[in-house]
């Protein structure tokens, strides 16, 4: 157990006992480094910890503090699904209920991204323009697939950290991280094959399940702990399942993390059945405590493709993204000359430039606690504002909180009634293919105006509270 957690653990274990109670300060990171003789980034990351468990609070100019009860609503029962194949047909549904949200003047809790103004977007500019100046002319008919060396070797590199061992000649450089796991998809399926999923899932991941002409077998989750591998195993054993797509970290709705033990499980029980693993880890770098290692530092097989980008994490608007595809690699730089031939040269230059000055972790620094801090008001917000009743992921990672309303909420309706107010949502239909989660719905956290976004809830709350009547 690393240092951090160790003093997350002694503090949350003060809390549990009630030596801390709701409302104490906790020592400043000053005091607390002097007293238990650890660095001041040690204390920080075990603040960080303790915030995204949801037992303290960060008040500003002030500290840190014990949240109150109140504060923290129940998190959402486990999933399940019923475990038989299935065809998928969701993308219609998500054209009609997202495509209504992108306005400027809606509040965007149901976007998948977080608010641009989070990014760093002039610093990469001048990165981009440096980078591009001096760029070779031959580089931009040079660096086709599988992408710039130099940028796949900087991503090496970050994979160290992880504890991932991933040579750059494994690394495929895409379009933004769909296009990596729908290469990905390809490569290991063919039509009419089955696929495991997480119940709830991402919605992309079942339109590109539909796009395929694939199947679908869901798989039971916790709100915290993410996929069941016993679950995943009693499907393994009664369906002829060619290849799993899960986000062990930060699930996308969820906002659940894997425990390292359940990774590995995880990692040995596909090794026994010979299935691939699809890992989306978009999510990873926007951790508020340690950077969870991704389901691949266990892959010794090549079994594991692991697809991220920087799309949400430094550049939306740049669309790079990649995948450390293993033994699929050459198959999948090869399905990229033949889709899209090639990233485009310049935001690779620009993004290389980026990483190796150092700006990437300067920034991601910042990001993070932004999110931390919008997470709380928005977690403060929903347990004074929404039904009582209603239960609420505490995800320690990403920017997006799951929220199971009382039986009586259709999350449909809430979302057409939101919309009349200027406010996005995505309700719970998108993310299973029987459009199951009926009274569910997924919220956006990764929005700074906080004043906003708190009168965008308490309106919700009022909605939702109106539709049980």
């Amino acid at each position: 157990m690393k240092r951090y957690e160790v003093l997350a653990d002694d503090l949350a274990a003060a809390i549990a006992a009630g030596r801390l109670r709701a409302g104490d300060r906790l020592p400043s990171v000053r005091e607390a480094s002097r007293d238990r003789g650890v660095s001041a980034s040690t204390v920080f990351e075990a603040y960080y910890l303790l915030e995204a468990r949801g037992l303290i609070e960060a008040r500003p100019r002030s500290g840190y503090f014990v949240r109150t009860a109140a504060m923290t609503p129940l998190e959402p029962q486990a999933s399940a699904p019923r475990t038989e194949e299935r065809s998928v047909e969701v993308s219609e549904l998500v054209f009609d209920v997202l495509g209504l949200t992108r306005n400027r003047s809606v509040v965007p809790l149901g976007s998948a991204f977080p608010s641009p103004t989070l990014y760093p977007l002039d610093k990469l500019a001048l990165a981009l323009g440096k980078a591009t100046r001096g760029l070779d002319p031959w580089r931009t008919v040079e660096d086709l697939s599988p992408g710039s060396a130099e940028l796949r070797r900087q991503i090496g590199l970050r994979y160290l950290g992880t504890g991932c061992q991933v040579d750059a000649d494994e690394i495929v450089i895409t379009n933004g991280a769909m296009e990596a796991l729908n290469l990905c998809l390809e490569a290991v399926t063919q039509p009419g094959d089955l696929v495991a999923i997480e119940s709830p899932t991402f919605y992309g991941a079942l339109q590109a399940l539909e796009r395929r002409g694939l199947r679908a077998v869901e798989v039971a989750t916790h709100a915290r702990t993410g996929v069941d591998v016993g679950a995943l195993a009693a499907v393994l054993a009664r369906h002829p399942v060619k290849a799993c797509w899960l986000m062990p970290n930060f699930q996308n709705p969820l906002g659940s993390l894997m425990p390292d033990a359940a990774k590995a499980a995880l990692v040995a029980l596909l090794a026994e059945h010979d299935i691939p693993l699809i890992e989306d880890d978009v999510y990873g770098e926007l951790y508020f405590g340690a950077r969870p290692r991704p389901a691949k530092a266990w892959d010794t097989s090549g079994r594991v493709l692991h697809c991220s980008s920087f799309s949400k994490s430094l550049a939306p608007g740049y669309r790079v993204g990649w995948v450390a595809a293993g033994r699929w690699a050459r198959e999948v730089s090869r399905r990229k000359l033949m889709s899209s031939l090639a990233t485009p040269v310049p935001m690779q230059e620009g993004l290389s430039d980026y990483l190796r000055r150092g700006g990437y972790d300067r920034h991601l620094r910042q990001l993070r606690q932004a999110l931390v801090m919008s997470r709380q008001a928005m977690l403060k917000t929903l347990a004074r504002s929404f039904p009582t009743g209603t239960r609420v992921t505490q995800p320690e990672g990403g920017y997006c909180v799951w929220v199971e309303l009382p039986a009586q909420v259709d999350a449909l309706a809430l979302h057409r009634m939101a919309l009349s107010h200027d406010i996005s949502i995505a309700p719970g239909h998108l993310f299973s293919a029987d459009h199951r989660f009926t009274h569910h719905l997924r919220l956006n956290f990764g929005h700074p105006d906080n004043a906003q976004v708190e009168r965008a809830l308490r309106t919700l709350g009022q909605i939702a509270k109106a539709l049980m009547r």
